[in-house]
């Protein structure tokens, strides 16, 4: 016996689970299938960016800064502490009752919007007239019946070859946001997102942390200036990164892992640490989604194949998210989720990838959206710039957090802004406005007009949008 549905979800992370709720809003009867368990064996949707990612990093990288303001900073506020010191269990703790609130608040959104939740393995059975057949596997195994089928298995972390995860001594994004103590030493492998935050991290509580690279330039996707100016901070507070490293043998024992590797000038160096933690990308989760069942088609990456609206090669198929073409962010997944079902309404759903985002959550953090002047320049593009420094604004020397700047690029007869990259505090926040800025097609002289709270971090956007015409009123 089977249960029929208009929609079918198979995983609960951003994609997925905002899927589910824009189309049972729609008029649709719903369900969504997740087999992430927390440690009690329960249910625990939102997929990696609930559990393993966003949120749980953010929550120790709070914790981490609370601590470094404490021990470096309070006292130019005449603040004094004695015996500072950091419980790591309590901290992760913390980090997990976070991760648990939103786990909740995701059934409970379910429950509001009622969508069916089964938890356990979503996978093809075969097709049906009108439809698929989906296997749910788990403590309470079911077979349901969809019409259309959204595919949200998202992705995991991608190992070294010859050096698999163990999560005790080499470790994913899993593994580093569970260390149980302040490692004396901590290597990463990758300098991306992952990498940089969970470094971050670490070195504020005490950790010895050096970062190998393969690519030559530091965060080549971000824009060249900005990256340059991150780096110095980095730099700074005792990141060692070393760039154009090819790694060789990984070796995992009881007193840690060696890492033998090149450096850039071809030298054999060895890499002695506690713990490894490797952020070399991430691969689509397609393993067990049994496609082969109703030919559902696979990219070479595992990834499912898709047009430019999510319509895989099946009639009634959509798949969005990390498990399909495109930046794998959780933001993006959520918009796809939107556009799928609300195509499925025979809505016209919307995403423009070139107004997606980005953001490193480091110290100072960065955060870009559109074109980097690197790819203005490759495509011939003829653009003005315009920049500001933190260290000018009177919000941040309050804060007492000056580094970094606000950089808008534009284009040079039409003023259209075509990029807005900040490296700084508080970036994640700033980068909307350029986001919707962009989204109406405005110019930087339409943001340089628009009167903006004094004192404040935004007005530093204001200035850089000045700047583009050379008339900065703080600088």
């Amino acid at each position: 016996m089977s249960t029929s549905f208009d929609v079918i979800v198979i995983g609960a992370g951003p994609g997925g689970y905002i899927a589910a709720i824009r189309a049972a809003q729609l008029g649709f009867n719903v369900a969504c299938i997740d087999e992430w368990k927390n440690a009690a064996g329960g249910p625990a949707p939102g997929g990696t960016c609930t559990n393993v990612g966003c949120i749980p990093s953010k929550a120790l990288l709070q914790s981490s800064e609370n601590f470094e303001q404490a021990g470096k900073h309070f006292g130019e506020h005449g603040i004094s502490l004695s015996n500072l010191k950091m419980d790591v269990a309590t901290m992760i703790g913390r980090k997990d009752a976070v991760v648990k609130q939103n786990n909740d608040g995701i059934l409970y959104l379910f429950k509001k919007n009622k969508v069916t939740f089964f938890h356990g393995r979503g996978s093809f059975a075969r097709a049906v007239d009108g439809g698929y057949k989906i296997a749910v596997a788990g403590d309470k195994p079911a077979t349901l019946v969809g019409k259309q089928i959204i595919v949200a298995t998202g992705s995991s972390a991608r190992a070294l070859p010859g050096a698999p995860f163990d999560e005790q001594s080499i470790l994913s994004n899993d593994g580093a946001l569970a260390i149980g103590a302040v490692p004396r030493r901590l290597g990463l492998i990758g300098s991306g997102v992952i990498g940089l935050e969970m470094g971050s991290v670490w070195r504020r509580l005490g950790s010895e942390v050096t970062v190998l690279e393969a690519l030559p330039t530091f965060l080549g996707a971000v824009d060249e200036q900005i990256a340059k100016e991150a780096r110095k901070a980095f730099d700074k507070q005792g990141l060692k990164i070393e760039l154009g490293v090819k790694v060789g043998e990984v070796k995992a024992g009881k007193k840690g892992v060696t890492v033998s590797y090149a450096n850039a000038k071809d030298e054999a160096q060895t890499l002695e640490v506690d713990k490894l933690i490797v952020s070399i990308g991430r691969v689509p989760n397609t393993t067990g989604l049994n496609a082969e069942a109703v030919g559902l088609k696979l990219g070479e990456r595992g990834d499912v194949l898709v047009d430019d609206d999510c319509r895989t090669n099946l009639p009634g198929v959509w798949a969005v998210g990390d498990v399909v073409r495109g930046p794998m962010l959780a933001h993006k997944a959520e918009e796809e989720g939107v556009a799928v079902a609300e195509r499925i309404a025979g809505q016209h759903g919307h995403v423009d990838f070139n107004l997606v985002p980005w953001v490193i959550y480091t110290h100072p953090e960065i955060a870009w959206v559109g074109q980097t002047e690197q790819q203005l320049k490759a495509a011939d593009v003829k653009y003005r710039a315009g920049t500001f420094p933190f260290m000018a604004n009177g919000r941040a020397r309050a804060l007492g957090d000056t580094t970094g700047m606000v950089k808008f690029l534009a284009d040079a007869a039409s003023d259209e802004i075509l990029g807005v990259h900040i490296v700084g505090p508080q970036a994640s926040e700033l980068i909307a406005e350029a986001c919707v800025a962009m989204a109406f097609r405005a110019s930087s002289e339409d943001i340089a007009r628009i009167c903006h709270a004094h004192p404040s971090l935004s007005e530093s956007t204001k200035e850089a949008a000045l700047a583009v015409d050379k008339r900065t009123l703080n600088f």
